[in-house]
């Protein structure tokens, strides 16, 4: 399996697209497709049809997907690279900007 430079709980920030600049947390990775969905952040409008779950149907603001070339890590307030090194035997990420490891 891939490994990415986020995980899903990670606060990003978005640099490209229609919500640059915009920061959330991941709240679901797609990594089959390079996605990750980010709390509230490139919504878009669902048109769903009524079912047992929503008997009411209707129109549904809900997040869309963002590729992850599209997303940087943030610590603190601070966007930052992710790179990966080893210590005490297991491979760890660390924000390039600092050096501090990422839990």
């Amino acid at each position: 399996m891939a490994k990415f430079h986020i995980k899903t709980g990670d606060t990003v920030m978005v640099i490209a697209g229609t919500a640059k600049g915009q920061s959330g947390r991941v709240i679901r990775m797609i990594p089959k497709q390079h996605r990750a969905v980010i709390e509230g952040l490139n919504l878009v409008t669902k048109h769903q049809k009524p079912s047992a779950t929503s008997p009411q149907g209707g129109i549904v603001k809900m997040e869309a997907p963002i590729h992850l070339s599209n997303l940087m890590l943030m610590i603190g307030d601070q966007a930052t690279r992710v790179g990966r090194r080893i210590e005490d035997g297991k491979v760890v990420r660390y924000a390039k900007k600092t050096g501090d490891i990422i839990k």
